[in-house]
């Protein structure tokens, strides 16, 4: 929890500005995954996207290629996307696919001509938001949703929308006070992603993230740590967790519950790269085709993220069947609107907004 004194804008601006600097990109974790027959070769992948969530894809891939080992590399997605860009920019070799949640670090990479193309069915299949120039390709369906510890928010205070939310966090101020959390845009790819969709999407926006600030939110860099502090206890509610990893949770027998935003739901799709200077394009386009295939979705669905390419959500979540036919569906489409995101200049701007707002809150009258 954050409750530093205000600090002026231009200070500010420059603070945020210097942490965008390049600095060392460190890898968070790396699992290899041994052939299951004679080993042939090894596919490496680099992304932001949790072992335990990519593990039953990647073993779904290894079924049908028994001789190709896989070796998986974990970042948080800047430290990924300084990585890939720094490869690039040098002609080396960063992998053969890369995975992130942050969407738009990888157009800005096709973009800059980082990306080998794929040409295939199962792209062709995609929506039409799920795929950029043959080059960037969304995999997963991943609504962001309310998460709350069911023990200790009573039914009663369970918000619906982001205006509930917020008049939540303003007529019950002593109860949730340092006990809502969200993702921190300033450390993390999709937690900025999220926010600035939330900005371009509802007019609630600025009465939201004051809302934060007055109720001391708990900022975090990612999913994992946020809805740990919900399974403890910490905190009571979480806003624009990633649906796929929060029901996750559940399934292993935590006591929360998840909410589809009913004003609007945000959904991501993970997408998939390949470098374009992979060292094993063929097995990189073999592993892109397996996930994107009928076979690959229906692994993910059913073991991996949950949530179903054409809108459907487990039944569980509080939410209507399907989004899509409810009107609720605000896709974060796959293409050259993200650029704009990326923008240095724009999220240094957008960030010291939203850390007057949310982080140096001014004190209260």
């Amino acid at each position: 929890m954050c409750t530093k004194p205000s600090l002026p804008a231009a200070l500010l601006t420059i603070i945020l500005a210097l942490a965008w600097l390049p600095r060392p990109a460190l890898a968070q974790d790396t699992k290899h995954f041994p052939a299951r027959a004679s080993e042939v070769d090894t596919l490496t992948i680099h992304a932001a996207a949790d072992i335990a969530a990519m593990q039953p894809l990647i073993e779904g891939f290894q079924e049908r290629h028994p001789n190709w080992a896989v070796t998986y590399v974990e970042y948080v997605t800047n430290d990924l996307v300084l990585a890939a860009t720094r490869a690039c920019e040098t002609g080396q070799i960063l992998g053969d696919v890369l995975l992130s949640s942050a969407v738009d670090h990888l157009v800005k990479l096709a973009n800059d001509g980082c990306a080998r193309a794929l040409r295939s069915d199962a792209a062709r299949a995609l929506p039409h938001w799920a795929n950029w120039r043959d080059e960037v390709f969304g995999f997963t369906f991943e609504p962001a949703v309310i998460a709350y510890n069911y023990d200790a928010v009573p039914p009663e205070d369970v918000p619906r929308t982001r205006v509930e939310l917020a008049e939540l966090l303003r007529s019950k101020e002593d109860v949730y006070r340092g006990r809502i959390g969200t993702y921190d845009p300033r450390r993390s790819g999709i937690g900025y992603l999220l926010t600035i969709w939330d900005a371009r999407q509802t007019s609630a926006y600025g009465r939201l993230i004051e809302s934060f600030g007055r109720a001391r939110a708990v900022v975090h860099c990612c999913t994992s740590e946020l809805l740990d502090e919900l399974e403890r206890g910490r905190l009571l509610i979480g806003y624009n967790l990633l649906g796929s990893y929060a029901y996750a949770r559940i399934k292993a027998g935590a006591r929360l519950r998840l909410v589809l935003p009913r004003d609007y739901t945000v959904v991501l799709s993970r997408g998939a790269m390949i470098p374009a200077v992979a060292r094993r394009p063929a097995l990189a386009s073999a592993f892109v085709e397996f996930i994107l295939s009928p076979e690959g979705q229906r692994i993910s669905r059913e073991r991996a993220f949950f949530f179903s390419i054409d809108g459907a959500s487990p039944v569980e979540v509080d939410g209507p069947s399907s989004i899509i036919s409810a009107g609720l569906f605000r896709p974060i489409t796959i293409g050259p609107s993200l650029l704009a995101v990326y923008d240095e200049a724009r999220r240094t701007r957008f960030l010291a907004e939203w850390t007057r707002s949310v982080v140096t809150v001014p004190p209260r009258d």
